[in-house]
Formats: C-alpha cells, sequence, structure tokens
C-alpha cells in the first residue's frame, strides 16, 4: 500500500497507472497543494517508492501557473505523453485547461508548447466561460483513447443544460490533424453534478465507461455496444463501494487492472491511500464483476487447512453456544445471543478462504484482527436480503458516556444462493480488508482501528457451518518509507 504522506495524511490525489517492461508506474496529484505531479514505482503492483517528480506548475504567468489537476499517462510510436489538467493564478480556479507533457523514459517530463496547447473549453456542448452558473468550470480530468484508428480524449465536464446539481457528463474530445475538436458528450446521465476521473475500456466486446461520484464517494460505470454509441446502466451500477475513488484502468497482460485511491472514514481530509488493485471481469449480462488481484497467490507463503486451525474459543461465554467439528466440517452455534469463536491467526497478513452456510435466520459472520475482549472487524452475512456489512466494533476508552465503537465501514450487497451456502475469500494484509463473495470482491477498503491476533466466526441464534476452509499466509507488508532513493537504475 501507498500513501505518499509527508506533512499531513492524506497527500495522495487522483491517480494514473502504467506498465512499462515489468515496473508498474504511479503518477498521482499531491493534496491539497496540487503543485506537482509526483512518480512512484513499483515491482509488483503493491509496494511503491517515489522517484522523481514528474511536473511542476508552471512559471508565474504561465497557463498552469495555479495547480495541476488529474492526468492521464499513455504511450505512442515509443514515447511517452500526459495529458493533464492545469489551472492559472489569474482564473482563481474557474477555467481549468488540459495541457500535454511527453517523456523518452517516464523520469524526465518536458511540457509541450505548440498550437492548440493548451486545450480550452469553448462554446456549444458544454458550460464554459460566459455560461457557468455554478461559478467555476469542469474541463479536466484527460483520459486518452485510440478506437478505429482515431484518437480521443475523454474529459470530466458539464452540459450546458438542465439542473445545476445534475450537469456532470463525461464530455469528448477528438484529435484531428493535431487540432482538439469539441464533440458531444459519451455519457449525460442526468444525475450527477460531475462525472469525475472518466476512462474508457474495452472488454469482451463492450465498451465501459466508469467514473467517479462526490455525492456519495463511489465510483460507478456504464455499459454500451459501441465506443460512441448509447450507454446503459444496471440496478446496481456501482463498481467500488463507498470511500473508494479516482479509479483508473491498465492493462497488465492479460489483466485488466483497477486502481484507486481511498478515503478513510470517509472524509476528503483524511488519510488516503493507494490500496491494491481489482481485477475487472464480466458476468453473462455484461455487468462488470470484480477480481481478486492475481499476484497475491504468487505471494502465499504458507497454507493453513481447517483440520490445523485448533479448537476455536467460545469468548463471550454464551451458554446456549456449542462448537461440533466433525466430518472435516465446523459447526458453530447459539440458540439465543452472540458468540465469537476465536481462534489465533497463523499471520497478521493472510488469505481465509472457504465455504460457509448458515442453517437458521439468526445472523453470522467473519471476525478478523480481533481480540480476547472481541474488540475488532465484524463481517455480517444476511442471505435472506443479500445484504454484507463490515463494522468495526470495540470498547471505546476514550468516552465513558458511550464507551464503544461501532461503525459500519462498508456494504454491498450480494446474490443469495439457492444452497444457502456462499465461498468467501478474506484478504488482510497490513490494513488493507478484501472480501469476495463467489469470486466477487464485495468489500475492499483501508481501516486503521483494530490489530488484534485472531480471527474467527460469530453467531447470533444462527447455527453456521464452516468446511473447506484455508487459511494462506502472506509476508509482512513493506513499508513505504523504507527505501526511498531515486530508482533510476531500477528502471
Amino acid at each position: 500500500m501507498y500513501s505518499g504522506a509527508g506533512f499531513s495524511d492524506w497527500e495522495i490525489g487522483d491517480i494514473s497507472i502504467y506498465i512499462h517492461n515489468g515496473t508498474y508506474h504511479l503518477f498521482h496529484l499531491i493534496i491539497p497543494n496540487h503543485d506537482y505531479i509526483a512518480h512512484a514505482i513499483s515491482r509488483d503492483g503493491l509496494t511503491w517508492r517515489r522517484t522523481k517528480n514528474a511536473i511542476f506548475v508552471g512559471d508565474p504567468g504561465e497557463w498552469d501557473d495555479d495547480m495541476l489537476w488529474t492526468m492521464h499517462v499513455f504511450s505512442k510510436e515509443e514515447r511517452f505523453f500526459m495529458y493533464y489538467t492545469g489551472l492559472q493564478r489569474e482564473h482563481k480556479g474557474v477555467n481549468s485547461k488540459i495541457g500535454l507533457a511527453m517523456s523518452d523514459d517516464l523520469l524526465s517530463w518536458t511540457k509541450v508548447k505548440h498550437e492548440g496547447l493548451p486545450i480550452e473549453i469553448r462554446k456549444g456542448f458544454y458550460e464554459c466561460i460566459g455560461d457557468n452558473p455554478r461559478g467555476w468550470l469542469s474541463f479536466r480530468d484527460p483520459f486518452y483513447f485510440e478506437h478505429d484508428g482515431e484518437a480521443y480524449i475523454l474529459f470530466c465536464g458539464r452540459k450546458n443544460f438542465g439542473p445545476l446539481s445534475r450537469r456532470g457528463c463525461v464530455g469528448l474530445l477528438k484529435i484531428e490533424d493535431k487540432k482538439y475538436v469539441l464533440k458531444e458528450c459519451l455519457i449525460y446521465p442526468m444525475v450527477y453534478d460531475d462525472v469525475e476521473c472518466p476512462c474508457v475500456f474495452e472488454l469482451d466486446g463492450k465498451f465501459y465507461i466508469i467514473g467517479s461520484i462526490r455525492e456519495d464517494v463511489k465510483v460507478r460505470y456504464w455499459m454500451s455496444d459501441r465506443f460512441i454509441g448509447q450507454y446503459i446502466t444496471f440496478h446496481t451500477d456501482f463498481l467500488l463501494p463507498e470511500g473508494n475513488y479516482a479509479a483508473r484502468t491498465v492493462w497488465d497482460g492479460d489483466h485488466l487492472l483497477l486502481y484507486n485511491f481511498f478515503f478513510t472514514h470517509g472524509a476528503i481530509d483524511s488519510l488516503r491511500v493507494l490500496p491494491p488493485p481489482k481485477e475487472l471481469s464480466t458476468d453473462s449480462a455484461g455487468r462488470l464483476v470484480l477480481k481478486s488481484f492475481y499476484r497475491w497467490e504468487q505471494m502465499v507463503t504458507n497454507r493453513v487447512l481447517q483440520k490445523d486451525f485448533g479448537t476455536p474459543v467460545q469468548v463471550l461465554k454464551n451458554s446456549t453456544s456449542n462448537f461440533k467439528h466433525e466430518n472435516g466440517q465446523w459447526n458453530c452455534s447459539s440458540e439465543s445471543g452472540y458468540e465469537i469463536f476465536y481462534f489465533d491467526q497463523p499471520s497478521d497478513n493472510f488469505i481465509w478462504e472457504g465455504k460457509i452456510k448458515n442453517l437458521g435466520l439468526g445472523k453470522f459472520g467473519l471476525v478478523a484482527h480481533i481480540d480476547h475482549d472481541s474488540n475488532g472487524y465484524f463481517i455480517s452475512f444476511d442471505l435472506i436480503e443479500g445484504l454484507i456489512l463490515l463494522r468495526s466494533w470495540g470498547y471505546n476508552p476514550a468516552n465513558s458516556r458511550q464507551n464503544f465503537i461501532y461503525s459500519t465501514l462498508q456494504s454491498n450487497v450480494c446474490i443469495v444462493p439457492p444452497s444457502g451456502t456462499i465461498r468467501f475469500k478474506l484478504i488482510c494484509y497490513g490494513n488493507y480488508i478484501e472480501l469476495s463473495v463467489d469470486g466477487e470482491v464485495k468489500l475492499t477498503l483501508m481501516d486503521y482501528t483494530w490489530s488484534g491476533p485472531g480471527m474467527g466466526l460469530y453467531t447470533a441464534a444462527s447455527s453456521v457451518i464452516l468446511e473447506e476452509s484455508v487459511i494462506k499466509t502472506l509476508p509482512q507488508v513493506v513499508n513505504e518509507y523504507a527505501s526511498q532513493e531515486v530508482a533510476q537504475k531500477n528502471m
């Protein structure tokens, strides 16, 4: 994981990922100053270290002398290019423009100056200077895309009609003879104030646009049969649950990866972290599906089978609870009230997989990083309504009048299988938590509250069967400041 933190814990902003010769390159904004675009590299896509910064704000009087906003890095004809958003002090943030920088090695960047750059919004399809009732323009967050031999730039824009809080759209520029020609937008949902950090990709014969939504701090998506066509949405149209933002895609061989940063505590000025990526796939209806990063399996150091977990401790000493171990199955139950079935984590960092089934109508779930006082993370499964919740739950010594912590960190829906049995995969890696249900990532977040040594299951008026379970241990997380030298020799 990576936060880029220095003076504050929330310095990482919008991102762009590029993979070259097996090295992952992360470019990101520096918040809140927006005065340069930082550059970090990784060999595995998980552990990052900073290298030479890419570009800085311009000198006084230049078009980008105030702030730099979202960028996109790509390659063409063996050179590297970066479209980026810039602001000028003279305009006091009202008029964002899009500029271009290029590089021969991804380390040293030169801003391009020729006719047509920077690109500025003009009258026509979108809000522009003289027609921006909100008081500031959205012409930003460029994303370069080629299709059928033509080159385009997607951007975060706003239509020039409709309710003021619902004008956000994904705008489109076409590059024709080195000129940037405004086209009608790709999507206008008529729902959101802005569709930030848009990107487009083709997968399994369909085109998908993803965008980040400030209203609920989620990443949403739209699908079409054609790049320039009618994009539709689904009944559950969010790709990443709350707290995840500014997502962008990158191809890693045959794997389409999705990267984003995460707001801890759901606050814009709280710790921001770049969590591990997820992979993108589709289902039979064309809906996007999140899968775990393929490199997790490459990192496994040991495997512990369910028969070697040891007998769990019943933490709450519930007199109606019971534990049975037979035929390779665990049966954890409580007739009334809660019980936590605790056993020691074989490692601080692990992948826990297995099949779980609830025989009753009561509550049940998993626990992780929990201690013997029942402080930790509780993952709740509701297989009647199809709901998953991750809660931070425990004792709060700082407040005697409210001496508990009880916070829902993230939620998602799931399909309820007719059998009532689900296959789960829980990844705990440092402060990162990821839960998959039947092969689909449903929860993905960072949290820094608990670090207990135990894991297990909980029940409440329910009987749970666990089987085919295994814990795969992972290596220790590398601190991002362990090695901060400029990494030119590793390029």
